[in-house]
């Protein structure tokens, strides 16, 4: 048997790859995190699987329903909100099964912070503004940072910053992040992104927490924060479809293709 680590997406069931929907498909137990992967997900899964809310299970709990699938030959498939390798838990399950000698794979997901770029309908990697994004988090009451990974670090490189699990200490990262990015600098905070209910909020580093708690949010949300996100720019085309830049398939006239290789 297999245990399939499926991401889920950000939470619109067709937000989810062909691949992780045929898998949930076919697998007799399906295992999904219920706080943040909504049913119609897993609502493919075939009629007589054990699919059960991991939601309320601790570790063991979990690997315990997985070895009881493994002793009967049964594939598992264990669904996670966004995309696995992302704050999706899996690196303890795994070490789990490779020490029980259970194949494993993982189908990767759509991940929050894309979810919330198409719902601003915008880039987050806008040329000579920012080529760069930084994915963290923020400690709070969850496992420690390692050290040297803080939000001023990251901020010194004034690029895009998706802020995970954090949307509880909004005053904090205002105080942490403005002496790097400014009180104007653009900020989002994205809740439930692709959901029914889901909330898109703008603003800056100065008044952006002031909405947050208007409108009461205060899990599941995604911080986005950076001047890549003003929604009015002024930038430079990328250099991708620049007609006089040599590109190996597009032939630039007196170029030689040995010397648009070596561009």
């Amino acid at each position: 048997m297999t245990v399939y680590f499926i991401g889920a997406g950000p939470g619109d069931p067709d937000l989810i790859t062909v691949k992780a929907r045929v898998r949930i498909a076919t697998c007799p137990v399906c295992l999904y995190a219920g706080s943040l992967v909504p049913g119609a997900v897993v609502a493919c899964a075939p009629a007589d699987a054990r699919v059960m809310d991991t939601a309320a299970m601790t570790l063991d709990e979990t690997h315990a329903e997985i070895l009881t699938a493994h002793k009967q030959g049964q594939d598992v498939a264990r669904v996670h909100s966004g995309d696995p390798s992302l704050y999706g838990a899996i690196a303890e399950q795994i070490r789990r099964l490779k020490a029980d000698g259970i194949d494993y794979e993982i189908i990767p997901g759509v991940p929050a912070y894309a979810a919330c770029a198409a719902a601003l309908g915008q880039e987050l990697t806008v040329p000579e503004i920012a080529q760069s994004i930084v994915l963290t988090r923020m400690s709070m009451q969850s496992t420690a940072m390692p050290t040297g990974e803080t939000l001023e670090t990251f901020a010194k490189s004034g690029t895009t910053l998706a802020i995970h699990l954090a949307v509880r200490n909004m005053r904090e990262i205002e105080r942490r992040l403005t002496p790097y990015y400014g009180a104007l600098c653009p900020a989002v905070v994205g809740y439930r992104v692709s959901w029914p209910d889901q909330i898109i909020l703008r603003g800056t580093l100065s008044d952006i927490r002031r909405k947050v708690r208007k409108e009461k949010i205060t899990r599941t949300a995604l911080i986005l924060v950076g001047p890549a996100l003003a929604e009015n720019h002024t930038f430079a085309d990328s250099a991708l479809y620049d007609p006089t830049r040599p590109h190996v398939l597009r032939p630039v006239e007196g170029i030689d293709l040995v010397e648009q290789q070596n561009t």
